[in-house]
Protein backbone atom coordinates (compact mmCIF):
# COMPACT_ATOMS: atom_id res chain seq x y z
CA UNK A 1 0.00 0.00 0.00
CA UNK A 2 1.50 3.31 -1.05
CA UNK A 3 1.64 6.42 1.08
CA UNK A 4 0.67 10.00 0.31
CA UNK A 5 4.02 10.97 -1.22
CA UNK A 6 4.11 7.98 -3.54
CA UNK A 7 0.47 8.45 -4.59
CA UNK A 8 1.02 12.13 -5.34
CA UNK A 9 4.23 11.62 -7.30
CA UNK A 10 3.09 8.53 -9.24
CA UNK A 11 -0.11 10.35 -10.18
CA UNK A 12 2.14 13.12 -11.48
CA UNK A 13 4.07 10.53 -13.53
CA UNK A 14 0.74 9.48 -15.03
CA UNK A 15 -0.10 13.05 -16.01
CA UNK A 16 3.33 13.42 -17.61
CA UNK A 17 2.87 10.18 -19.55
CA UNK A 18 -0.48 11.40 -20.88
CA UNK A 19 0.92 14.75 -21.97
CA UNK A 20 3.87 13.11 -23.73
CA UNK A 21 1.58 10.61 -25.48
CA UNK A 22 -0.76 13.37 -26.68
CA UNK A 23 2.13 15.48 -27.96
CA UNK A 24 3.77 12.52 -29.69
CA UNK A 25 0.52 11.31 -31.30
CA UNK A 26 0.39 14.36 -33.58
CA UNK A 27 2.30 14.75 -36.83
CA UNK A 28 4.49 16.69 -36.32
CA UNK A 29 4.76 16.64 -32.53
CA UNK A 30 2.12 18.93 -31.00
CA UNK A 31 4.34 21.77 -29.77
CA UNK A 32 1.76 23.31 -27.41
CA UNK A 33 1.11 20.02 -25.61
CA UNK A 34 4.84 19.27 -25.58
CA UNK A 35 5.46 22.70 -24.01
CA UNK A 36 2.99 21.80 -21.23
CA UNK A 37 4.74 18.43 -20.82
CA UNK A 38 8.18 20.08 -20.71
CA UNK A 39 7.18 22.63 -18.08
CA UNK A 40 5.38 20.00 -16.00
CA UNK A 41 8.35 17.62 -16.20
CA UNK A 42 10.85 20.27 -15.11
CA UNK A 43 8.64 21.12 -12.13
CA UNK A 44 8.37 17.40 -11.29
CA UNK A 45 12.17 17.07 -11.34
CA UNK A 46 12.42 20.17 -9.12
CA UNK A 47 10.03 18.57 -6.61
CA UNK A 48 12.36 15.59 -6.37
CA UNK A 49 15.61 17.59 -6.36
CA UNK A 50 14.49 20.40 -4.04
CA UNK A 51 12.09 18.60 -1.70
CA UNK A 52 12.38 14.81 -1.65
CA UNK A 53 16.12 14.19 -2.01
CA UNK A 54 17.10 16.86 0.56
CA UNK A 55 14.36 15.63 2.93
CA UNK A 56 15.60 12.04 2.70
CA UNK A 57 19.22 13.12 3.19
CA UNK A 58 18.31 15.20 6.24
CA UNK A 59 16.28 12.39 7.83
CA UNK A 60 18.87 9.69 7.13
CA UNK A 61 21.93 11.80 7.84
CA UNK A 62 23.30 10.88 4.42
CA UNK A 63 22.16 10.84 0.81
CA UNK A 64 20.13 7.93 -0.47
CA UNK A 65 22.19 5.37 -2.39
CA UNK A 66 20.04 6.03 -5.48
CA UNK A 67 20.39 9.84 -5.29
CA UNK A 68 23.38 10.02 -7.62
CA UNK A 69 21.66 7.92 -10.32
CA UNK A 70 18.48 9.97 -10.01
CA UNK A 71 20.45 13.18 -10.49
CA UNK A 72 22.28 11.75 -13.51
CA UNK A 73 18.95 10.72 -15.03
CA UNK A 74 17.43 14.13 -14.31
CA UNK A 75 20.33 15.76 -16.14
CA UNK A 76 19.86 13.44 -19.13
CA UNK A 77 16.13 14.19 -19.18
CA UNK A 78 16.71 17.95 -19.00
CA UNK A 79 19.22 17.73 -21.86
CA UNK A 80 16.60 16.00 -24.04
CA UNK A 81 14.21 18.90 -23.35
CA UNK A 82 16.58 21.48 -24.87
CA UNK A 83 16.02 20.90 -28.62
CA UNK A 84 12.69 21.36 -30.37
CA UNK A 85 10.51 18.28 -29.96
CA UNK A 86 10.63 15.40 -32.40
CA UNK A 87 9.21 11.89 -32.33
CA UNK A 88 12.77 10.60 -31.81
CA UNK A 89 13.16 12.73 -28.68
CA UNK A 90 9.78 11.52 -27.38
CA UNK A 91 10.95 7.93 -27.87
CA UNK A 92 14.24 8.64 -26.05
CA UNK A 93 12.35 10.21 -23.15
CA UNK A 94 10.06 7.18 -22.91
CA UNK A 95 13.04 4.82 -22.91
CA UNK A 96 14.68 6.84 -20.16
CA UNK A 97 11.48 6.84 -18.09
CA UNK A 98 11.24 3.02 -18.38
CA UNK A 99 14.62 2.78 -16.67
CA UNK A 100 14.25 5.79 -14.35
CA UNK A 101 10.74 5.53 -12.91
CA UNK A 102 11.33 2.20 -11.09
CA UNK A 103 13.99 4.01 -9.04
CA UNK A 104 11.20 6.27 -7.79
CA UNK A 105 8.04 4.12 -7.74
CA UNK A 106 7.33 0.97 -5.78
CA UNK A 107 8.66 -0.78 -2.70
CA UNK A 108 12.14 0.35 -1.72
CA UNK A 109 12.17 3.22 -4.26
CA UNK A 110 12.44 6.97 -3.62
CA UNK A 111 8.79 7.75 -2.96
CA UNK A 112 8.20 4.79 -0.61
CA UNK A 113 11.41 5.61 1.27
CA UNK A 114 10.26 9.22 1.69
CA UNK A 115 6.84 8.07 2.91
CA UNK A 116 8.53 5.81 5.46
CA UNK A 117 10.94 8.53 6.61
CA UNK A 118 8.11 11.08 6.88
CA UNK A 119 5.73 8.88 8.85
CA UNK A 120 2.81 11.01 10.02
CA UNK A 121 4.43 14.08 8.38
CA UNK A 122 3.94 12.68 4.84
CA UNK A 123 0.94 14.91 4.13
CA UNK A 124 3.04 17.97 5.04
CA UNK A 125 5.69 16.82 2.53
CA UNK A 126 2.99 16.48 -0.13
CA UNK A 127 1.97 20.08 0.60
CA UNK A 128 5.60 21.15 0.09
CA UNK A 129 5.58 19.28 -3.24
CA UNK A 130 2.34 20.99 -4.29
CA UNK A 131 3.85 24.38 -3.37
CA UNK A 132 6.90 23.84 -5.61
CA UNK A 133 6.83 26.77 -8.04
CA UNK A 134 6.90 26.46 -11.80
CA UNK A 135 10.35 26.31 -13.33
CA UNK A 136 11.31 29.04 -15.81
CA UNK A 137 11.58 27.41 -19.23
CA UNK A 138 14.02 28.63 -21.87
CA UNK A 139 13.36 28.55 -25.59
CA UNK A 140 14.42 25.41 -27.43
CA UNK A 141 17.96 25.33 -28.80
CA UNK A 142 18.59 23.38 -31.98
CA UNK A 143 22.28 24.09 -32.44
CA UNK A 144 25.03 21.65 -33.38
CA UNK A 145 25.01 19.72 -30.09
CA UNK A 146 21.43 18.65 -30.77
CA UNK A 147 21.58 17.88 -34.49
CA UNK A 148 21.22 14.13 -33.92
CA UNK A 149 17.57 14.70 -33.00
CA UNK A 150 16.66 16.53 -36.19
CA UNK A 151 14.97 14.69 -39.02
CA UNK A 152 17.15 14.09 -42.04
CA UNK A 153 15.48 15.40 -45.19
Amino acid sequence: MSGPIERFMTDDHGELDQLLSRADAAEPVDEATYADFREHLLRHIAMEEKVLLPFAKERRGEALPIAQQLRLDHGAIAKLLVPSPTHAICAELRALFVRHNPLEEGAGALYAICDELAGNEADAIVERLRAQPRVPVAKHYDGPAHDRHRKKT
